[in-house]
């Protein structure tokens, strides 16, 4: 018995190639780099007005726990403590005003 071999080709199935994506124009991407700018431009901005308000913050909160540092304070602390919350109160003012 001797078996017999014999050649099949399978139908081989013809699609077309995938469409490549558009390629990116360079004013497609100077578009978006100039739009990121802007953005960043605009957060920085922001970052300056919060750190401006932070300043108040934290001289009003130095003024806040000095004085909650002294639970009997006596009468020289007394006046330290007021001349400097007044100090911290002229230097905001100031620095609101400009």
């Amino acid at each position: 018995m001797s078996a017999k071999f014999q050649l099949v080709e399978d139908p081989v199935e013809v699609t077309a190639p995938a469409p490549s994506p558009a390629p990116k124009t360079s004013v497609i991407d100077w578009g978006a780099l100039q739009l990121l700018c802007v953005a960043l431009t605009a957060l920085s901005q922001r970052a300056l007005v919060a750190l401006g308000q932070c300043f108040t913050l934290l001289t009003v909160a130095s003024a806040f726990y000095l004085w909650y540092l002294t639970p009997e304070p006596t009468d020289r602390q007394i006046v330290s403590l007021t001349i400097y919350a007044g100090f911290v109160l002229a230097i905001n003012l100031i620095v609101r005003r400009r």
